[in-house]
């Protein structure tokens, strides 16, 4: 299909679509914006919410805000509002520390659980090609807890599971190649194997329908600064499945996990719920703009994000082979929108280089070593004009420095 064809379907597209108006609560520019999967873009009301929190909770009320701006439920009330997005129950997500640390948390918990019906279970199982920090968390818990570390591509799980296996660290979707993992078969696989799993949904939590509840996820983490746009280092969140949430364990007990954590009692004892995945005194600044950012949510059905991203990256893809010359980038990312998430990779030769002049001409994307070109696609604020540009770009550049 010619350039003009495309673009003219780019307008149709924009003009049916029923998510088009939420690119107007985002602060943005010319610039075709990319990157979501790595920092989402900034929603137009945190700024003004952020500065009441600045203003007049800390500033005026100081103290009292722990309790009069409810402050110290933060963690779980906003815990409650990413549960839909994620398929989850209220009362089962608490929001606090990075995803690294609840990776830990969620991995020894699991342990423990797994051990206390059969202490024969000493296998970490983890995603060999999983975020770098994932690997060196679960080597970590590992060491502590005696286990023995067996790293596996996702789709060889089921090969390596079995009867010494305690839990699985799996991510729901890669983020190279932006493939998505089956979520439900290997949940289901790794309770067959009577372990334990723990998903990782950086990259897919506001992107794509999860189903933690209804697929009976154990344990998950993630971030909330990529396509929850909760701001850059916004904290995490630990999700635990309502039926174990009395056994978890967690492996760092502090005083705001504690049963009565004012009673200051030198003795540990476990709070309630979700509640036990907290740790330490919650960081209200970050911990607020990401409840603002939030808002963006309202009335939004994470169903029509999933068909508008697939609608998205399958236009992308038919850009780029319309545009780009022939045998100068490769798809990875999976055509199956089954296997899919929010984002498509390219490899191509040079790429650090063409992603730099991408930005430079307002396409911002972002590259990983050695060869990918990486684009996100945030429905909330990307449009299918962004879409056709992008790739109208992307073909220019590779075109001139072919030449």
């Amino acid at each position: 299909m010619s350039e003009g064809a495309l673009a003219g379907q780019a307008a149709k597209l924009d003009a049916a679509d029923q998510l088009r108006g939420k690119r107007d609560e985002f602060v943005l520019d010319d610039s075709v914006y990319l990157d979501g999967n790595s920092l989402g873009a900034l929603p137009v009301g945190v700024q003004e919410k952020i500065a009441d929190v600045i203003s007049r909770q800390w500033g005026q009320l100081r103290i009292r805000s722990w309790d009069e701006s409810g402050w110290w439920t933060a963690p779980e009330r906003i815990g409650d509002r990413i549960a839909p997005l994620v398929g989850a129950g209220p009362g089962r997500i608490v929001v606090g520390d990075s995803t690294s640390v609840n990776v830990f948390k969620a991995l020894v918990a699991a342990v423990r659980i797994a051990r206390d019906t059969d202490a024969g279970r000493d296998e970490i199982v983890v995603d060999a090609t999983t975020f770098p920090t994932d690997g060196y968390i679960a080597e970590s818990a590992a060491r502590m807890t005696g286990c023995r570390l067996v790293p596996v591509a996702p789709g060889d799980v089921r090969d390596v599971i079995g009867p010494r296996t305690a839990v699985v660290l799996l991510n729901h979707a890669d983020y190279r190649t932006g493939r998505l993992h089956d979520l439900p078969g290997l949940t289901a696989a790794v309770h067959d194997a009577g372990a334990l799993v723990v998903w990782d949904l950086c990259h897919t939590a506001g992107a794509l329908p999860v189903g933690l509840d209804a697929h009976g996820v154990d344990l998950a983490v993630g971030c909330t600064y990529k396509y929850l746009n909760g701001g850059p280092g916004s904290p995490a969140y630990i999700y635990v499945r309502e039926e174990l949430q009395d056994r978890f364990d967690s492996p760092l007990p502090g005083w705001n996990s504690h049963a009565e954590p004012f009673g200051m009692r030198p003795r540990f004892e476990a709070a309630d719920g979700a509640v036990r995945g907290r740790v330490g005194t919650p960081d209200i600044l970050s911990m607020l703009a990401l409840d603002a950012a939030l808002d963006v949510w309202d009335g939004v059905s994470i169903e029509a994000v999933r068909a508008k991203s697939l609608a998205l990256t399958d236009f992308f893809v038919e850009c780029v082979g319309a545009y780009v010359p022939a045998g100068r980038v490769e798809v990875l990312t999976p055509a199956a929108h089954a296997e899919r998430g929010s984002q498509v990779a390219l490899r191509c030769q040079d790429a650090g280089d063409v992603m730099r002049r991408l930005v430079d001409q307002g396409v911002v994307g972002d590259f990983r070593a050695p060869d990918v070109l990486r684009f996100g696609f945030t429905p909330l604020y990307v449009g299918f004009a962004d879409v056709e540009r992008a790739a109208g770009v992307l073909a220019r550049t590779l075109g001139e420095s072919a030449g």
